[in-house]
């Protein structure tokens, strides 16, 4: 699981469509085309977005929801929180270790 993960964040653009789901949530393929344009001068195909969106629906990292004849996308942190429980304990309490 947390290879999709990490496969899905390694890549710039899927990281921008994160960044725009982060921002607005729930939006349809022509909405995160639009602003992947207008924002951010990426001039990808609907087909390569639907592509990379599709990697971070697979990585669990985007929940889509159909509306009618609308595709909704919508950020889903779940997966990110999971890596960050592995590794980012609290701190023991007593004095400060330092990294050898």
């Amino acid at each position: 699981m947390a290879d999709d993960v990490f496969k899905a964040l390694a890549d710039p653009t899927r990281r921008t469509i994160l960044d725009e789901l982060a921002d607005k949530s729930g939006q349809t393929l022509f909405e995160i085309c639009s602003r992947l344009s207008m924002k951010h001068r990426l001039g990808l195909s609907r087909q390569a977005v639907s592509q990379h969106l599709a990697v971070l629906e697979a990585a669990g990292l985007v929940e889509t929801r159909r509306e009618g004849r609308y595709k909704f996308h919508d950020l889903n942190t779940a997966p990110l929180r999971r890596i960050t429980e592995r590794w980012l304990r609290p701190d023991p309490p007593g004095p400060e270790k330092s990294a050898p």
